[in-house]
């Protein structure tokens, strides 16, 4: 993934972001149990996290490039998909297996900021050695 598409992935995951919690607060609330609009106000908390985390990885591919931050960048995407996404579906549907799919999403979170971390080690790195700071 480009910078560009990063970034503008993450814009519009955010503006989904806000639109989903503001439909689970005054579209889901009357219809809902109390249970699945926490399952789902979980999926909307989750998703502004790893925008987040997109904007970051987006900026930082600006500077420097690297698998990391690529690898970092899809399994943010990944993540939000799978994790939030699933919570969505299953609060809309009740649907119990859905609640499978969320481990996966999870998982690529973790490797989402695992690799950001890498993404910066080598750039330390790449720093000492060439003797900046």
């Amino acid at each position: 993934m480009s910078a560009r598409f990063t970034l503008l992935t993450a814009a519009l995951l955010g503006a989904l972001a806000v639109a989903l919690g503001a439909f689970a607060a005054h579209g889901l609330r009357s219809i809902l149990s109390v249970r699945l609009l926490e399952v789902f106000q979980t999926g909307v908390d989750y998703q502004f996290w790893h925008v987040g985390a997109l904007l970051v990885t987006g900026l930082l591919q600006r500077q420097y490039n690297s698998r990391a931050l690529k690898v970092g960048a899809l399994a943010f995407l990944f993540g939000i998909v799978c994790f939030s996404g699933s919570l969505y579906v299953l609060a809309l549907s009740g649907v119990p297996w859905l609640g499978a799919i969320t481990p996966l999403g999870g998982t690529a979170f973790i490797i989402g900021w695992l690799s950001l971390a890498v993404s910066i080690f080598q750039q330390e790195k790449l720093h000492a050695d060439s003797g900046e700071r």
